[in-house]
């Protein structure tokens, strides 16, 4: 089971009603739960276990207006890894024209500009594994 696959299901539980899932493959379980997390009674003369470690912080947003993924896959700034990227720095694109693809259970998207605009910064790496509402693509209007 790739990473890929495993961000999907999660995905795809966290948007369902169901509260538990357990998946077991030949080379993996894979157990999910919603809900408050419930520890087990600490037997008699053992200590209670710590607090839990603060959250982390989350990174800093990049300032201005983003095209943000629409679903948790791999993203890609060409078509094909010997091909030109969609978009580059300082590009001006039409609403709707495609500027980078992502790929989710091997499965293309494209993924397109939301007005026409210029790109000022890409933000991911060609083929890094996103998650569903990340930055990709920094823009400006006009």
């Amino acid at each position: 089971m790739t990473n890929q696959e495993i961000f999907e299901l999660m995905t795809r539980f966290d948007q369902s009603g169901i509260t538990t899932f357990k998946l077991t493959t030949k080379d993996c379980t894979l157990e999910l739960g919603k809900g408050a997390a419930v520890l087990p009674a600490a037997p008699a003369g053992v200590a209670a276990p710590a607090a839990a470690a603060p959250a982390p912080v989350p990174a800093a947003q990049p300032e201005g207006p983003c095209i943000t993924a629409p679903l948790v896959g791999t993203f890609y700034a060409a078509s094909a890894p010997d091909a030109a990227p969609f978009v580059q720095v300082g590009d001006k694109v039409k609403k709707g024209q495609t500027v980078c693809l992502m790929e989710a259970m091997k499965m293309m998207n494209e993924v397109h500009a939301p007005c026409d605009c210029t790109i000022e910064a890409i933000l991911q790496e060609d083929g890094a594994l996103v998650s569903f509402g990340d930055p990709l693509i920094r823009y400006r209007e006009g």
